[in-house]
C-alpha cells in the first residue's frame, strides 16, 4: 500500500493504529484509486463502499487533467509545495501568462 500511494510504511501503520494520524485529502484520494473504493466511503463512512460494475468509472488521471507533459510535470511539482510556496508560484505563472 506505502509503495501504491508513495507514502512511508510508517504512514499507513499510523493511518491504521485508532489513536494514529489521518491520511491527507490527496493521500486518501490515492488510497481510494489504489483500492478501488469510494473516496466519500473513506473519508465518511457514507454511501456505497465500492461501486457496482455497471456504474464502475475509470479514476481521473493527472494525464487526463494535464494537456501536455509540461502542464502535467507543473502539476506533479506544484503538489509537493507548501500552501505559501503554492501560492507564490500562482502568482508567478499568472504575471507570466500576462
Amino acid at each position: 500500500m506505502a509503495d501504491k500511494v508513495r507514502v512511508t510504511r510508517s504512514a499507513v501503520a499510523q493511518w491504521e493504529r485508532d489513536t494514529g494520524t489521518r491520511p491527507s485529502v490527496e493521500n486518501l484520494t490515492r488510497v481510494a484509486t489504489v483500492t478501488h473504493v469510494h473516496f466519500e466511503w473513506l473519508a465518511t463512512g457514507r454511501g456505497p463502499m465500492k461501486a457496482s460494475d455497471s456504474h464502475q468509472a475509470a479514476a481521473l488521471t493527472i494525464s487526463e487533467c494535464a494537456h501536455d507533459e509540461l502542464e502535467s510535470r507543473l502539476l506533479h511539482a506544484i503538489r509537493r509545495l507548501s500552501a505559501i510556496k503554492r501560492s507564490a508560484v500562482v502568482q508567478m505563472v499568472e504575471a507570466l501568462a500576462r
